[in-house]
């Protein structure tokens, strides 16, 4: 399902706590991206692995020196990544002003994008990126919110069990709710911490598009589905 998402170029961001696989899961993703698409990474430290992608810039950011100057932010490097015409735009987190430009950025041709988020449910993602813009703009929440639903198409979680493993708990994808003002969050998939196999609650529209797409064919998307129990 996740492998379909990259492909049909659906902007991703992947949450969860310290040292749950965000960083590997998205590592995990961005190997099937084609290798025709131009990608540029943004990271703060150089974690992520393009070893057989043939088009891929990376920038990665500086700290002030020891006269406080030269320092090179996230946000500049996002803002730059624009002008480098790429066709995703990979940031390893995000975690500050940056999400304003970001989410900008996916809203306008740049689907497909990735990124990962320290958040521990889904829910409190839309709460954290909503806080990350305000220390850009002073926009309404309800308009963040619309930005948040209409740029990013799924959330997966990633959890540390006790047990030291790591594995996605739940994927979900968000809607705008007009007449509330908010981003409301639609489960795809959910898995409890101790359970060894997950619940799939329901297919996304999108995935109706992928044999247009020729991203899989439509009995490959039937088997899923019988697969899944949502037939």
């Amino acid at each position: 399902f996740l492998l379909w998402a990259v492909r049909a170029r659906r902007s991703i961001a992947v949450s969860g706590g310290t040292g749950s696989g965000k960083t590997t899961l998205l590592n995990a993703l961005s190997c099937v991206i084609p290798p025709e698409e131009r990608l540029v990474t943004i990271e703060d430290s150089a974690e992520l692995r393009f070893f057989h992608h043939p088009d891929v810039a990376r920038m990665e950011a500086r700290p002030r020196n020891a006269e406080g100057k030269g320092e090179i932010t996230i946000r500049d490097l996002v803002i730059n990544a624009l002008r480098m015409r790429p066709d995703r735009i990979i940031v390893g987190e995000c975690r500050g002003a940056e999400a304003i430009d970001m989410l900008q950025a996916m809203n306008t041709g740049h689907d497909g994008s990735l990124t990962t988020l320290h958040a521990n449910s889904p829910a409190e993602s839309v709460t954290r990126l909503s806080t990350m813009v305000r220390y850009a703009s002073d926009l309404p929440v309800d308009v963040i919110e619309s930005n948040i639903a209409s740029a990013i198409h799924l959330v997966v979680q990633t959890q540390r069990a006790l047990d030291g493993s790591r594995r996605v708990s739940e994927v979900v994808s968000f809607s705008f709710d007009r007449d509330k003002g908010r981003c409301c969050v639609h489960p795809i998939y959910r898995r409890a911490l101790d359970a060894d196999v997950g619940e799939w609650v329901r297919v996304p529209g999108w995935m109706e598009d992928l044999p247009l797409l020729g991203v899989a064919a439509e009995e490959e998307v039937e088997e899923w589905k019988r697969a899944c129990s949502l037939v």
